[in-house]
């Protein structure tokens, strides 16, 4: 077999002495996620027993070679997505999505999707008024500076006159004011959250116009959430304010897909009544035959039914759903927080546990679909480390991206075909860029993958040394690899190439020696690690030693690799994540899109 062939490659033949009995411990300890979650066909490689090599003592050496042949799964190539939360308009920080910096940030992210969605999506009312002067909402002059309001106005003016994309330079006094403002707002916010009781959320023609800007200047395909909870007396779907909506983004000919609601599941807390699934299927037949009354929106596509994480009554609307419209939407979208973020610790982002509960999720939702419309594409929306808007130097540290890589690495391999980081900006504590537009760990952890990862997944095939676990104790994975192609958007790399992204939970390192395909390959090492004295509480992190940091405010850093020589056998510090490009491997699955 290709395995065996990796290890007489490597020099390690295993001697007929070995423990019969240590292939049933070495599976669960090596199998890695990335062989665990593929698909049932393409078959089970039992790891084999070695000997352990001269000078490796209690270390753990790992065998790994990939399957060059043929991709185990496609995905999209706006495979990782962002998310902006409807409090921008409340706390101002629409108002400055024109900044140079934040499209330069969103840039480096794209393709991909902007789904403008949250929990105040059941609360926005779309007002067709112009005037920003008369039409802007929020607490009034009284709460900040008049002359912020002012400098606001002449701001849009000066965008107005620009042609294409409408970019501005926004002075630093403008953006210290607007800090206040949010800090306060943000006071506001939490206590809604909190008291799950929201205010109406008025979204102006105006702010429809900043917010479509944003997307189409950051190469980003806006996605956009219509409000579900305007019921008719008969509980059915009140479209009256969604068709203002879309007649105006028609009028304006904005290119946007289509959401209807967010977790529907949580209705009756929220106005005291429920949306079965069979309604709220009703309702996206509705809104379908909405779109293709409208030219510009007849062929838009529509997703749904965005709801939350599937217990059984979570599980019950779904099918209600599908059974209706499930033919209906483009994909199937639902969400997953990992931990209260009231509560959480940063040994949380550790835990194997925690990074293993969402393969259950995965196939609760994929065994309905599949149910009722096989093969629709699934997509994970609203992701994010920690629910009640993240946790302070928790959800935003260095830490949180063992979850945020796994994430990916896991929905990548099960076939999700989208998933969707909530959010992009300014969201408590889970987003990637904040308030001061700096980028966060897991920004750079996302543009790394976004650089380096193509849609064609691989599968992996690993074997290695491993103690003998403490009777009772389950051994869980603590190196999670993944493989995919690597993309064809960056030029530094022929096609064939492929890239491995590997997190390492174990608080020692651990060596990995490429076998079988990936033998004597040049491979380019981009290891990123926290940078300063704060460790995994870091907001700041370093790339092969070097510090990330934008060059100016309409330049990224360049991404540099370290080059490591052919046959080196890969050492993975502990507590780090990493990608590593294997160079001119002419990999069969990788040579065309």
């Amino acid at each position: 077999s290709e395995l065996i062939r990796g290890f007489l490659l490597s020099g390690m033949p295993c001697p007929s002495s070995c423990p019969p009995g240590l292939l049933a411990l070495m599976a669960p300890g090596l199998a890695l996620m990335a062989t665990l979650s593929l698909p049932s066909h393409a078959g089970d490689r039992r790891a084999l027993p070695v000997e352990k090599p001269p000078g490796v003592k209690g270390r753990t050496l790992i065998l790994l070679d990939v399957n060059t042949k043929s991709p185990v799964r496609i995905i999209s190539e706006n495979f990782l997505s962002l998310q902006l939360d409807p409090s921008i308009i409340h706390d101002g920080w629409l108002d400055f999505l024109s900044s140079r910096r934040l499209v330069t940030l969103a840039r480096g992210l794209a393709p991909a999707f902007l789904r403008f969605a949250g929990k105040r999506t059941d609360f926005l009312q779309f007002h067709n008024v112009k005037n920003p002067a008369k039409s802007r909402g929020g607490p009034g002059p009284d709460y900040y500076l008049k002359n912020y309001e002012d400098d606001i106005v002449r701001s849009d003016i000066a965008l107005d006159k620009q042609k294409g994309c409408k970019i501005a330079q926004h002075p630093d006094i403008m953006l210290e004011l607007q800090r206040e403002k949010a800090a306060q707002m943000h006071l506001v916010l939490l206590k809604e959250q909190f008291s799950n009781t929201y205010s109406n959320l008025t979204l102006t023609a105006r702010s429809l116009d900043k917010l479509y800007n944003f997307a189409d200047c950051s190469g980003l395909h806006l996605i956009f959430a219509l409000n579900a909870l305007r019921r008719n007396p008969n509980n059915s779907w009140n479209s009256s304010n969604a068709l203002s909506l879309l007649k105006y983004s028609a009028s304006k000919k904005y290119n946007i897909s289509w959401e209807l609601g967010n977790e529907p599941n949580n209705y009756r807390t929220l106005i005291g009544r429920s949306v079965n699934g069979s309604q709220l299927g009703k309702d996206y037949i509705q809104l379908r035959s909405l779109l293709q009354l409208i030219r510009t929106y007849s062929r838009a596509n529509l997703y749904g039914p965005n709801i939350g994480r599937p217990r059984k009554n979570v599980i019950a609307l779904l099918e209600g759903f599908m059974k209706v419209a499930g033919s209906t939407v483009d994909a199937v979208t639902w969400q997953h927080y990992y931990i209260d973020g009231r509560v959480a610790k940063v040994t949380d982002f550790l835990k194997t546990r925690l990074l293993d509960t969402l393969s259950d999720q995965i196939r609760k939702i994929q065994k309905v679909v599949n149910t009722y419309t096989p093969g629709k594409k699934i997509w994970l929306e609203g992701v994010g480390a920690t629910s009640a808007g993240g946790m302070n130097n928790l959800s935003n540290s260095y830490a949180a991206g063992f979850l945020w890589l796994n994430t990916l690495g896991l929905l990548a391999s099960q076939g999700i075909d989208v998933v969707v980081r909530h959010s992009f900006l300014d969201h408590s504590h889970n987003h990637l860029v904040d308030q001061n537009f700096n980028p966060l760990p897991d920004y750079w952890l996302s543009l790394l993958y976004k650089r380096l990862i193509g849609p064609k997944v691989l599968a992996i095939h690993v074997a290695g040394l491993q103690r003998k676990p403490r009777p009772g104790r389950v051994i869980r994975d603590k190196l999670r690899i993944y493989a995919h192609c690597t993309s064809y958007h960056n030029h530094n790399y022929v096609r064939g190439s492929i890239t491995l992204y590997i997190i390492n939970l174990h608080r020692s390192r651990k060596k990995i020696k490429l076998a079988g395909t990936l033998r004597d390959k040049i491979v380019h090492q981009y290891l990123l690690q926290p940078y300063g004295k704060d460790g995994l509480h870091s907001k700041s992190v370093q790339l092969n030693g070097q510090p990330l940091a934008m060059v100016d405010d309409g330049t990224l850093p360049e991404l540099k690799p370290r080059p490591l020589r052919a046959g080196r056998t890969l050492v993975i510090p502990p507590l780090t994540m990493s990608f590593y490009v294997v160079k001119n491997v002419n990999a069969l699955a990788c040579r065309y899109r």
